[in-house]
């Protein structure tokens, strides 16, 4: 069986949790990642973890300035964190579990981080592990889109963007059961929020 030590990302960097989000912010659009692993203060702490959905829905939903915000005050600390050893069966079911996209692969030391993309991109030969993954993933998206959507308007351009990552989301998915989406879930926000289909950005979403 696959371990976590054999698919995790080993191009991996630590922050610190004093320094900005912007600084944050910076270092992943450096490097291309979606998520930063917060060193530990003294041997003895926790790990911890800023992703870009904390940049999104912690400082930029709420107007606040990256300068001024301090990674402490929005990362996830203690984050779960995943032993190397750990089948790749065990670390979706993880994730599942506990509605992660990523984690830090940790030993006593930081060796890796290994997310979603990596258990599906290397994981074939689990048994359907990419639909699996897709439907936690899915109904995460859902949940923050609603978030979004009630912090920002359905007429806001954050919550429309929202609704495309489930939109797609949802079509990997029926592509992957061959299956045919019959009410999307963005059909069944419009029903609870009929003033969506008033929207000149959701024009072509909401069906009916």
């Amino acid at each position: 069986m696959l371990r976590a030590v054999d698919i995790m990302t080993k191009d991996v960097a630590t922050i610190r949790s004093s320094a900005t989000v912007a600084e944050a912010v910076g270092l992943m659009r450096a490097r291309g990642w979606q998520g930063l692993i917060v060193d530990r203060r003294h041997p003895q702490d926790a790990y911890g973890i800023i992703t870009e959905s904390d940049v999104v829905y912690k400082v930029i939903a709420f107007g606040q300035d990256p300068n001024k915000v301090r990674v402490y005050e929005v990362m996830t600390k203690p984050c779960i964190v995943v032993n190397p050893d750990l089948g790749v069966e065990y670390v979706a079911r993880l994730f599942a579990d506990n509605h992660l996209l990523r984690a830090p692969v940790i030993q006593g030391e930081l060796m890796g981080i290994i997310s979603l993309t990596d258990i599906m991109a290397k994981s074939s030969s689990l048994e359907q592990p990419r639909a699996i993954l897709l439907e936690q993933q899915l109904q995460d998206e859902i949940k923050k889109a609603r978030t979004t959507c009630d912090r920002q308007g359905v007429r806001s351009e954050e919550c429309g963007s929202a609704w495309d990552v489930v939109d797609e989301l949802q079509s990997e998915l029926a592509h992957q059961r061959a299956e045919r989406v019959v009410k999307t879930a963005f059909d069944e926000f419009c029903d609870e929020f009929p003033e969506a289909r008033d929207a000149r950005i959701f024009d072509t979403w909401c069906s009916g």
